[in-house]
């Protein structure tokens, strides 16, 4: 799916979360406390990893989620990747996917399985460095305000409407890691704000712009 291409969300009232990491899963930390603290009324029906042995699987399973670990090399293409994990998602009724640091690219059928219902958080003010180490690139280019973006995902890396941004200020005194670490607490603030706006369904696209209706 392109970014003009617009419709409604795919979630249709359906509240179910699946969410995928690759890692130690603090977007999902912050996700599950949100639910708890009832800032979010949603459901996390399965956390997916492409690493069996990522950190995060254990933050959802102390919190009484079920995981499945499926290792991408282990298929022969990223198609078969890409259908292992829709089937998997759709045996749960996932009506909204959360990308929480998952560091694989999604292909074109897997973005046609969940049409604008697919969100993910990336720790920079896109459309600006795009791809990995984001907060590093920012950082060497000097860069005097960074931030995070939560953004309905497409087949193309990093794009799609952006649904929340956040602006964190680039210091004199930062290092990558500090500037990091700063951007991820506002991660960790709008991601649970962008999934309750896309499962509120009270918004629409136009071309790339996502627009929340008042």
């Amino acid at each position: 799916m392109s970014s003009q291409d617009s419709g409604p969300a795919r979630v249709g009232g359906n509240r179910r979360l699946g969410v995928l990491i690759s890692g130690r899963g603090s977007n999902l930390q912050a996700i599950i406390d949100a639910i708890a603290q009832q800032r979010l009324d949603a459901e996390i029906a399965v956390v997916v990893s492409n690493r069996p042995d990522a950190p995060g699987l254990d933050r959802a399973r102390r919190a009484g989620i079920e995981t499945v670990g499926l290792r991408h090399t282990d298929y022969p293409s990223r198609e078969a990747f890409d259908a292992a994990m829709v089937g998997e998602l759709r045996r749960r009724d996932v009506g909204l996917v959360c990308l929480a640091g998952f560091m694989r690219l999604l292909g074109e059928s897997f973005v046609a399985a969940f049409p604008n219902a697919i969100l993910n958080i990336h720790p920079s003010l896109l459309p600006a460095f795009v791809g990995l180490h984001a907060q590093r690139q920012a950082w060497e280019h000097g860069v005097k305000v960074s931030g995070a973006t939560v953004h309905i995902v497409t087949a193309e890396l990093d794009d799609g409407p952006i649904v929340r941004q956040a602006v964190v200020p680039v210091l004199p005194s930062d290092t990558a890691d500090s500037l990091a670490a700063r951007i991820l607490v506002e991660e960790h603030r709008i991601y649970p704000e962008a999934i309750r706006v896309i499962l509120d369904d009270g918004w629409t696209i136009d071309g790339r712009r996502f627009i929340e209706r008042s």
